[in-house]
């Protein structure tokens, strides 16, 4: 089969220096550079892959291939010499982009084509040019930010499309027929005054005339303020504008779909209702890199999927952090993180108590049992999951159900072949540990204990906290308490953010958890304000017609601190969580407050402000809810250390019993899985038994830079 339709695609790669999306990033521009990349070509040539759709048990396979993406970020640029159509600023940047002038644009129309013609001669089967997303070529396409008079800008949109056909143009025959080009094309701009839907087609057209191979689909600038790949983002939620631009029969190069396909299931029902010919996934393969063959092999229930959270991937790459994954830390770390199953040596081979099984916990045991040791698996809860089994009732986050999925079908595996016991509704005391570690325990006598408890709740000192109005939000979002219609929430971070909008939207006889694949495409387009008729330039119903649900709930968020609720969530998602709230219109938002009592009838009186400002305030709600942060639960360690005995020296504290702070699953599953690669290593001993990543140099580069933005 020699369809260039297999192929993966790499991150972007920059044609200059002043494309760079930050100092030093990756470019392609010299000999030298060209022959680094021959590594990444080369291995990936080597790989077969078997043919797709043949039932006839044909065992052929086509080898792999790869495009190299050609990216300039213009205005996004994250240093000085950022350049764009026209001289503006970007919300996302520090620096202001200086305009090119015409002999600028055409020496970068050059570097384009010179950047495609190493990559070809670098191995590469194609390049796919990254024309979306708001970076260089899509500052050039829209009147927003491409201010020109000159034959690269003006009101006719002949122009301000010159620049993508001439690089597309130029690369065609520089590279020749048979070279792969994509491009990626702004199907919906999610800004104001972006592209019509008219001058969309009028491009596809035009591309697919200079010689593209396939149009890829991309979906809102970086600084739309609607999601387009966070979690929130019902599965496979843009693939409709594909559809669109393929029923329009106006092109008939293949058009590939994007955005949240992150499962085989979700592809296959884009690819089989005709929305496209093509889908694209990138995060899916860092959560989990055999995703394809385990669906090929009817492995579904054993993907570990991408949840779409950001954490570990994007939010690293914004500072300078080795991209990653939450659900597998291994992503990108592979060389460091090794995982072999029945890799340890039978001398080496422990018996391993691990309690709780929460996010943490579960890494462990899984690692743990796949590399060769023994493990038993205690939780006094009748469910695996720990506080994911909270997060997953989050409107938004019902990705989570996966990631228990996941765990639970790898740790029944193992203990379908006897690596791994599973006692759930056992609550282990600091008794049962000293029996089970003691000789008289036998074969069964385990060698050393992980505790991965999690935490309870912090109840802050407030007179009045006993009152039966006062919940925590473990009553709210695990026991399922009955909550009023006037709330006030106590705690701005994570958690204080997934209670309130928990509440906002889940009334108290809605008992049902949705899943990821229940939530509704056109709901989540109808609250953000997504014109599916793209009757509106860049896809946007006018703000005066968007339909936000009304709240189920009024509720009131607080926190102690000056400044910006929220300011600890993620890089790339804080935001739409702080949108959602606020364009709710139901969510009153309180910094700098003191909470002095809660009164026999059950209101909340605060002070707000400080000094000369303050303010007192009696909130009278039905119901106050404690999302004042977390305490670990470390009694079974201290118990070990009280005791004075050798256990002492077995018991390991990992997740959020080693550190409660913001419940971070990602540190959590991290520290799970690199401590179960070196427990049986003598020198790893309790308070020394956290590992992880190295700093970058990139990572480094970025901190020093921070004082100069």
């Amino acid at each position: 089969n020699d369809s260039p339709l297999r192929s993966q695609v790499t991150g972007g790669v920059s044609p200059n220096r002043q494309g760079w999306v930050g100092p030093f990033s990756g470019k392609l521009t010299t000999e030298t550079e060209r022959d680094r990349h021959k590594t990444v070509t080369e291995m990936v040539h080597s790989i077969q892959i078997p043919m797709d759709g043949d039932t006839s048990g044909d065992t052929s396979t086509v080898p792999a291939r790869i495009c190299m993406q050609i990216l300039h970020a213009g205005r996004y640029a994250i240093h000085p010499f950022a350049v764009s159509a026209s001289s503006t600023s970007s919300p996302i940047s520090p620096f202001g982009a200086k305009e090119l002038s015409t002999s600028d644009v055409k020496s970068t129309i050059r570097d384009f084509v010179n950047c495609a013609v190493l990559a070809k001669e670098a191995g590469y089967d194609g390049v796919e040019i990254m024309g979306s997303e708001g970076y260089l070529i899509n500052q050039f396409l829209v009147s927003k930010t491409n201010h020109r008079t000159d034959e690269y800008g003006g009101e006719h949109f002949g122009n301000r499309m010159r620049m993508a056909l001439e690089i597309v143009t130029e690369t065609r025959k520089a590279c020749g027929k048979d070279f792969i080009i994509i491009f990626r094309l702004s199907m919906l701009d999610l800004v104001k005054d972006g592209s019509s839907w008219e001058e969309i087609k009028t491009l596809a057209q035009a591309l697919e005339d200079a010689g593209v191979t396939i149009i890829n689909t991309g979906i809102g600038w970086h600084e739309a303020r609607i999601p387009t790949i966070a979690t929130s983002v019902p599965r496979g939620g843009f693939a409709w504008v594909t559809k669109k631009l393929r029923d329009e029969k106006i092109v008939s190069v293949p058009l590939c779909a994007t955005n949240r396909i992150n499962a085989p299931t979700t592809a296959e029902s884009i690819l089989s209702s005709g929305s496209a010919d093509l889908v694209s996934m990138a995060r899916p393969f860092l959560a989990d890199p055999d995703i394809v063959k385990k669906s090929r092999e009817g492995r579904e229930d054993e993907i570990n999927t991408c949840i779409a959270c950001n954490q570990a991937c994007l939010d690293h790459a914004f500072v300078g952090k080795t991209a990653s994954c939450l659900v597998n830390p291994r992503a990108c770390h592979e060389t460091e993180i090794t995982i072999e199953p029945d890799s340890i040596p039978a001398d080496r081979k422990l018996n391993i108590g691990v309690i709780g099984s929460g996010p943490a916990g579960m890494a462990f045991a899984s690692t743990a049992a796949t590399i060769g040791h023994h493990v038993t698996l205690f939780d006094k809860s009748n469910d695996i999951g720990g506080q994911f089994n909270m997060a997953k009732r989050i409107p938004g986050k019902e990705e989570f159900h996966e990631t228990i999925r996941y765990f639970k079908t790898q740790l029944g595996k193992l203990q379908k072949d006897g690596k791994l016991d599973i006692q759930l509704g056992v609550e282990v005391s600091y008794s049962d540990m000293e029996a089970k570690s003691s000789d008289s325990a036998g074969d069964r006598k385990i060698d050393k204990w992980i505790i991965a408890t999690g935490v309870d709740p912090r109840i802050p000192n407030i007179p009045g906290k006993d009152h039966p109005n006062v919940l925590s939000y473990i009553d709210v979002l695990r026991n399922r308490a009955k909550v009023g219609q006037k709330v006030a929430v106590i705690g701005a971070g994570g958690i204080g953010f997934d209670v309130s909008e928990y509440l906002l939207h889940r009334e108290d006889n809605d008992d049902r958890d949705k899943k990821a694949d229940e939530v509704d495409v056109d709901e989540f387009l109808e609250c953000w304000g997504v014109d599916k008729s793209n009757k509106e330039r860049g896809g946007l119903i006018p703000d005066n017609q968007i339909n936000i649900p009304k709240g189920k709930r009024e509720i009131i968020l607080m926190q102690r601190k000056k400044g910006k609720l929220g300011a600890g969530l993620g890089k790339t998602t804080g935001w739409i969580h702080r949108s959602t709230l606020v364009r709710s219109g139901a969510v009153e938002m309180i910094t700098e407050v003191s909470y002095d009592m809660i009164d026999d009838n059950g209101h909340l009186h605060i002070t707000v402000g400080s000094d000369d400002k303050k303010k007192n305030r009696v909130l009278e709600v039905d119901n106050i809810i404690l999302c004042a942060g977390q305490i670990s639960k470390r009694d079974l360690e201290q118990a070990a250390i009280d005791s004075g005995s050798d256990l002492a020296e077995k018991v390991f504290t990992i997740g959020g019993a080693y550190e409660a702070s913001e419940l971070d699953a990602k540190r959590a599953i991290d520290m799970g899985t690199r401590l179960a690669l070196k427990i049986d290593d003598d020198s790893v001993v309790p308070g020394e038994h956290k590992f992880q990543a190295d700093v970058g140099a990139e990572e480094k580069l970025f901190n020093a830079m921070k004082k100069f933005m």
